[in-house]
């Protein structure tokens, strides 16, 4: 495997993290099979760390099987940690599958079913017990599967009671037990359910604010989903910023009105993707750069190892776009102007200040000039 030695190599100094999952995508959709092989966790880390990636995240059942022996987790759990430590690699954070399996078609915390519920809840302790053991410290918890097709079925009162009862639980275990964790809440509007709870970032934030302990949970915006509900992810993550709310990140990329396509970071939107790491750097998030996202169903093995290194090599390229921006004197020239007007103590004319032009244009424009390599 060859790798450009430039600027844009990426360093573990990054952070850049990737799931199992996304890297393990076998290419499967609604209306085909998998075009590639399974991936080995321990394949991946080695790669991974090749490439330039801090660490990887899973899920508890992308590296514990369903139903795995005590003596089957001792032995997998010892292969992953000695992988890990051979290639420098972390594992910042883990998250539970709550969605696959027939079991969870209803819902998890949600469910209809109060064993369900109970084991739901016990499944995500088991997961955050996996994380400490791993060393992560944070704990996404999406909520896939929570959500109705069928509206007389479930109010949705009920079903927010038994969500919060549920995280509650979790931190609870989290203390308990002295972990250093904290859980970050991931929204999506739909798909797989036609609706799902908890639709989008701000929602997640309300529902914090109701929790026992909401010092301990965050959200974990994820571009996609923001896109899926028609919102701009640059906004969702600064109100997730500004609420000091923002405990983890998913970068990946979407197309507006399709399904979750979990898109190549700024493979679609490029200006958009801009502004979302303009955020993230200028923001302070110390967290690590996630990406949620897979390789197109048209790639062998190799083509998984172009999408993973394009994706670090994006980010670090509209970083230096970020520093130019800041430095670009054209472009602060009208910002500075827009801010002494922010500031102005000037009495109110209404003919005055209706006439003002704001030179939005000619900043977009030099935006997109800068993005484009002409400045």
């Amino acid at each position: 495997m060859t790798i450009p030695s430039d600027k844009f190599q990426p360093t573990k100094a990054d952070r850049f993290t990737f799931g199992l999952w996304t890297v393990g995508n076998q290419g499967r959709d609604p209306f085909g099979d998998a075009v590639r092989a399974p991936l080995s966790p321990l394949v991946t880390v080695e790669q991974l760390s090749k490439l330039g990636a801090y660490g990887v995240t899973l899920h508890d059942n992308d590296l514990i099987p369903l139903g795995a022996s005590a003596s089957e987790r001792e032995n997998i759990l010892r292969d992953f940690k000695k992988s890990l430590a051979d290639h420098d690699m972390h594992v910042p954070m883990v998250t539970v599958n709550l969605f696959y399996h027939p079991v969870f078609k209803d819902g998890a915390f949600t469910s209809s079913m109060a064993p369900i519920r109970r084991h739901a809840v016990d499944k995500a302790k088991a997961a955050i017990d996996l994380g400490q053991e791993l060393g992560a410290h944070t704990f996404v918890l999406w909520g896939g599967r929570e959500g109705s097709e069928v509206d007389a079925a479930r109010d949705p009162r009920d079903a927010m009671k038994h969500y919060r009862d549920g995280v509650n639980q979790l931190t609870e275990h989290i203390l308990a037990n002295g972990y250093h964790m904290r859980i970050a809440m991931e929204a999506k509007p739909n798909e797989p359910r036609s609706d799902i709870y908890l639709a989008t970032t701000g929602a997640m934030l309300a529902f914090i604010a109701t929790l026992d302990h909401p010092e301990m949970v965050g959200v974990n915006p994820e571009i996609a989903h923001e896109k899926m509900a028609g919102l701009n992810p640059y906004h969702s993550i600064g109100q997730a910023l500004e609420a000091g709310k923002l405990f983890h990140i998913d970068l990946n990329d979407q197309k507006p009105g399709r399904y979750d396509q979990d898109l190549r970071f700024a493979s679609d939107d490029l200006k958009g993707a801009f502004y979302v790491v303009k955020m993230l750097e200028d923001g302070g998030y110390q967290g690590p750069r996630h990406f949620d996202a897979h390789a197109y169903r048209t790639e062998d093995a190799q083509g998984v190892w172009d999408f993973a290194r394009g994706s670090m090599r994006t980010y670090l390229i509209l970083k230096d776009k970020v520093r130019k921006f800041a430095s670009d004197a054209e472009i602060q020239g009208i910002l500075s102007e827009l801010a002494q007007w922010s500031a102005s103590e000037e009495p109110f004319d209404r003919e005055r200040w209706g006439a003002v032009g704001y030179q939005y244009e000619k900043l977009d424009q030099l935006v997109v000039e800068l993005l484009l390599g002409a400045r």
